[in-house]
């Protein structure tokens, strides 16, 4: 992986995100943790990442909270809706979301972890 730093934003209990830093600690790459219920500015940062990605990328529609929503905020989740949704459920935020400084990923497969080979 290139040697630039990333900022992880997940939750310290999400599997996905241990993962995610225990490969980027494994190739020495530079990682801050951030998490996305104590420590995230999320007014700032889900129109950003919503700008970059789009709410299909960013809602996670496997979370529990997902299946609590009701139809209504659902669709409103996956539209104009989605930033207010984000910021007062934040485990509806797909994990993690990576700010490499020049792109933002969503999610650790493979498709991220080639971006982040780059």
């Amino acid at each position: 992986m290139s040697a630039g730093p990333v900022t992880l934003y997940g939750l310290k209990n999400c599997d996905t995100c241990k993962k995610a830093l225990k490969a980027l600690d494994a190739a020495d790459r530079e990682t801050a943790f951030v998490d996305i219920r104590s420590e995230a500015d999320l007014d700032r940062l889900v129109p950003a990442w919503l700008k970059a990605v789009g709410p299909e990328t960013l809602v996670n529609r496997r979370s529990t909270t997902w299946r609590s929503l009701s139809e209504a905020e659902k669709s409103g989740a996956l539209g104009d809706e989605a930033a207010d949704l984000l910021k007062a459920n934040p485990t509806l935020i797909k994990r993690p979301v990576i700010d490499t400084g020049a792109e933002i990923l969503v999610g650790w497969d493979s498709g991220t972890q080639q971006a982040l080979a780059r």
